[in-house]
């Protein structure tokens, strides 16, 4: 393309959508770049209900709102895209696309947020798919009438696990502390839910079937003794890990492999921002990538006036 855009943003999650939104609305010609399904972590999320302002919301429909609302402004969104180069020296900055299209832009705000962690153990990549998923809104369905287990103690473990009582008999959560890192009303939700009875102070070491998965090892940790209990599914919420392996050249990460940005988002490169689950932070929740990348959009908006 010959265009030359104000802001170019990577990713089209909470984050990046809200740039988009924010830098359209300020008359700044904008385009997202998004490698897979627009909304990102939003899609996965069975119900959001802390978003102020928002009654309880299907993930999905807030993405779709986000979306609308950027292309309303005139940001242009091109998804199911593949980065196959980026070049952030200079004035302009340019990524090349697998496809052979470039796009140019005077500033970059870096939004390609993160995927689920893997646990890494002997039958997870064999069951992914089938037996193993990583969404409770993607796959809980698949499971209705059958028992599963859960593996997490964050916010999203529990509040997944409710959500999968909808469908699952009885849902099993396994976790390695004695003690949950949730907060507290996802705790008391999940401990008063007669569907959900809890594995403490374990881990899961190994999952086994004949085709599918039928059963999963865990091991106790405090006294190394192992066991098998029969299961028709595993989700896994374990965290997250930052989408930044194709920019580990480019920019700044610190050991986690998080971009490092200051309070404005700007990342080491002039002209270049960054917001959402890839940046360096304590928190991770809609409302925090929303806020970051009004910030990021408003910086970039301010870089390029001056």
């Amino acid at each position: 393309m010959d265009d030359i855009f104000d802001v170019m943003i990577i990713g089209a999650g909470a984050a990046g959508l809200t740039a988009g939104i924010y830098a359209s609305r300020a008359k700044l010609s904008t385009v997202i770049l998004n490698e897979g399904a627009v909304g990102g972590q939003m899609v996965l999320t069975e119900e959001i209900a802390n978003y102020p302002g928002v009654p309880a919301t299907k993930g999905y429909m807030l993405a779709n709102t986000m979306k609308q609302q950027a292309k309303s402004f005139g940001c242009k969104i091109k998804s199911n895209v593949k980065i196959d180069r980026y070049h952030f020296d200079g004035k302009v900055k340019r990524v090349e696309l697998e496809d052979g299209r470039v796009f140019q832009a005077k500033s970059v705000i870096l939004t390609p947020g993160g995927r689920p962690r893997s646990l890494n153990i002997p039958g997870e990549d064999r069951f992914k798919g089938s037996g193993i998923s990583y969404c409770a809104t993607c796959d809980g369905d698949f499971f209705t009438g059958k028992e599963v287990v859960v593996v997490g103690g964050g916010n999203a473990a529990l509040e997944e696990a409710v959500a999968l009582t909808q469908f699952a008999t009885r849902v099993t959560i396994v976790h390695q502390f004695d003690h949950f890192q949730a907060f507290k009303h996802a705790v008391d939700e999940a401990e008063k839910n007669s569907k959900i009875n809890f594995i403490m102070e374990s881990e899961l070491r190994g999952f086994y079937g004949n085709g599918k998965l039928e059963k999963v090892e865990i091991e106790h940790l405090p006294t190394g003794k192992k066991s098998e209990i029969k299961i028709d599914g595993t989700f896994i919420f374990v965290g997250y890990q930052p989408n930044t392996e194709s920019l580990t050249d480019l920019v700044q990460l610190n050991d986690r492999k998080e971009i490092m940005v200051d309070a404005d988002m700007k990342t080491n490169l002039e002209g270049v921002f960054a917001a959402g689950d890839c940046i360096a932070k304590k928190y991770r929740q809609v409302t925090t990538a929303v806020a970051e990348g009004t910030i990021a959009a408003l910086s970039a908006s301010k870089y390029l006036a001056e």
